[in-house]
């Protein structure tokens, strides 16, 4: 404990410290298991087990957004402390304040929360979808992608903008053949549609997602359904879409109508297509990029923000000997 290194925060009451490092110092601890070195605080200062100027340096730029985050009342949880650690090598600190003290409500969820974009990735995505009437979000699972189209599209519905949300995905694990299933087309189909109907609940609660849903307001089914259908004053999601074929994608996309949006969520390197076949995903961001009214969205892994043991286990079995 004797050869540490020193970082004073400046900080005027105890109470200060708590909000920037945490109820019994949970972003410290965390921070220490980022930055993989030990971490103490006390006396408005904390102690650094380490000599790494870089480490350091990026550490001290770290605490000081927190007290910024702190002073402006900026709520902040672990998610939010992770995200910044893999966004400081990159991103400048307006940018970063920018995303954090200049937040724009996208909805409240059902509980009455407000929901903002997390990270820059989903600000510009959202930004997108306003702008334009058709919108690639490419990128890996758990981005927000699909999660953040659903909630601006019960917006623009609340809002008037849209007449109905048809939320819609392939479905390619059943090889679109979805005869063998037991049940009805509702009961067939539904197992693959979960995700857009846990967003759907998240915000409008399960009972009026549900009459919305009966009532025809929001429209939920299989891709093959769209076919022959012009999507008039409608809000429409294609989740999914790297399991679309290039016949199956110009089909979607040429369903739009006035008044409409289209917002198609997808990971290119998650295709269940055969290996020959180019999804229609991976075509239309080729396409269409240049396209004005289209805008395409790409998503990285550190807009995926889990729990640092996950990461751990991650590269771990990567490079684990089979």
């Amino acid at each position: 404990m004797t050869d540490l290194t020193r970082l004073d925060l400046n900080l005027s009451t105890v109470s200060e410290m708590v909000r920037i490092l945490g109820t019994n110092d949970k972003y410290l601890k965390l921070l220490s298991s980022l930055y993989k070195f030990e971490m103490y605080a006390g006396n408005n200062q904390i102690l650094a087990d380490t000599h790494d100027e870089a480490a350091i340096a990026e550490l001290t730029r770290m605490l000081a957004i927190l007290k910024t985050l702190a002073h402006r009342n900026v709520f902040f949880n672990e998610r939010d402390v992770i995200y910044l650690k893999n966004l400081l090598p990159t991103v400048s600190d307006d940018e970063i304040h920018d995303l954090f003290l200049n937040r724009r409500e996208i909805i409240k969820n059902y509980a009455g929360k407000p929901i903002y974009a997390k990270t820059l990735n989903q600000k510009k995505y959202l930004e997108a979808i306003e702008k334009n009437d058709v919108v690639l979000g490419i990128g890996p699972a758990g981005t927000g992608k699909t999660y953040l189209a659903v909630l601006v599209g019960i917006r623009k519905l609340r809002d008037g903008d849209v007449k109905q949300i048809i939320l819609t995905r392939p479905a390619v694990e059943a090889g679109e053949n979805l005869g063998f299933l037991p049940g009805d087309m509702k009961e067939k189909v539904d197992p693959y549609l979960r995700p857009l109907y846990d967003a759907l609940n998240e915000v409008l609660g399960v009972k009026t997602a549900q009459t919305m849903i009966e009532q025809g307001t929001i429209e939920i089914a299989p891709l093959a359904y769209m076919r022959g259908r012009t999507l008039e004053n409608a809000y429409v999601i294609l989740d999914e879409a790297q399991n679309t074929t290039a016949n199956q994608m110009k089909l979607f996309l040429t369903r739009l109508g006035f008044g409409s949006k289209m917002i198609v969520t997808g990971d290119v390197t998650q295709s269940d297509l055969p290996k020959h076949v180019e999804p229609g995903l991976v075509k239309a961001a080729r396409i269409l990029g240049d396209v004005p009214g289209i805008a395409i969205q790409l998503f990285d892994k550190i807009d995926v923000v889990r729990h640092p043991l996950v990461q751990t286990i991650l590269e771990r079995f990567e490079h684990a000997q089979d």
